[in-house]
């Protein structure tokens, strides 16, 4: 077979603010690659079907000598950035995969990579998946991956929900939030969900939360003064309403610390109200979900099912084709996505 094209999406620059398609994240096609000679040394060649675009991604475009303490590392300039993946296999060398196959984990982006499994596997970033046949692989990257797993992971960890607990979650429209809220209403709790437009702040309410506001015309402080005080924090953009929720706590409430999305294009503000972790008696957790993968198993066996019988409800966002992955990062950043981002790159 004649070579083929292996287009892949590159981190050319480094962002000051906001990454701009084209200038810092650039779609590039010139690259092919010989899918029956391709070396692969014991590994695995993958076609890559599915992309997740998700908002920690942003952390990782930032000066790849930068040495200071980060969850993730930086992406190295000129070459494919890299995240959470659907693919199947197209040539196997190893005994743990075959051809046809379909598989999950962390891949370069581009429309075919050689994986060495024996490495990936050892970091937990790649898996055989086990497809629900009524469930579309789009979502193996959203309520059935990452993100789904980050709200399940977090949620067994550290919500220990109580009676009359009240939760406040923030992203609520994303693909986090949105299961986080499922979650807190399946435990019987009053929901205080912020979200960033009518349309997304219409998504959550179906979702059963209680009070639902669009932050960008509502005071959330106000809301908070109201509807309060919390318990449980789930807190996914930090800045400012960190500092709203810690005003507005209870005590001894738990604050799950998920992200920090409102400082990954501009700087992180400093924080206000922090001695009310001590005055209080908050317990504040930092988490991240590839520290928590004990209840990968639960995960697995409990979501896809429930997802498959509507019982878990999600949105998403999809694009077609690799070159619409630039333009679709800067729309998440800027928060005018509707749904969990995807890149759908192939047809299986």
């Amino acid at each position: 077979m004649a070579p083929v094209r292996n287009a892949r999406v590159v981190y050319a620059s480094i962002p000051e603010h906001f990454p701009e398609p084209g200038k810092h994240i650039i779609y590039d096609d010139s690259q092919t690659i010989d899918l029956d000679n391709v070396p692969l040394n014991g590994g695995v060649l993958v076609k890559v079907l599915v992309f997740s675009n998700d908002p920690y991604l942003r952390e990782r475009m930032r000066d790849p000598s930068d040495t200071s303490v980060s969850f993730v590392a930086p992406f190295q300039l000129n070459e494919p950035i890299e995240n959470y993946s659907v693919g199947r296999v197209v040539r196997s060398e190893s005994p743990e995969f075959k051809k046809g196959d379909y598989v999950y984990g962390a891949l370069k982006c581009q429309e075919y990579v050689v994986v060495d499994p024996k490495v990936a596997m050892r970091t937990k970033q790649f898996m055989r998946l086990e497809v629900h046949p009524d469930i579309p692989l789009s979502v193996y990257v959203g309520a059935c991956g990452m993100p789904g797993q980050t709200a399940y992971f977090g949620w067994r960890e550290f919500a220990d929900p109580q009676p009359g607990d009240v939760v406040f979650v923030t992203t609520a429209a994303g693909p986090v939030g949105s299961f986080v809220v499922q979650l807190a209403k399946a435990s019987g709790l009053k929901v205080i969900a912020s979200t960033g437009s009518e349309k997304k702040v219409e998504f959550v309410r179906s979702l059963g939360a209680d009070v639902v506001f669009n932050y960008k015309t509502a005071n959330t402080e106000d809301v908070l003064k109201k509807e309060g005080p919390i318990n449980i924090f789930w807190d996914n953009v930090g800045g400012e309403v960190l500092g709203y929720a810690l005003a507005n706590a209870a005590s001894r409430a738990k604050f799950i610390e998920c992200g920090q999305m409102s400082g990954y294009n501009t700087g992180y503000p400093a924080i206000r109200n922090v001695e009310q972790i001590f005055v209080r008696g908050l317990k504040v957790y930092g988490f991240l979900a590839y520290n928590h993968t004990y209840y990968k198993p639960d995960f697995y066996r409990e979501i896809p099912p429930k997802v498959a019988r509507g019982e878990i409800k999600y949105r998403e966002d999809i694009k077609h084709g690799l070159d619409k992955l630039p333009e679709a990062i800067f729309e998440l950043q800027k928060g005018e996505n509707e749904g969990k981002s995807v890149i759908i790159v192939a047809e299986a």
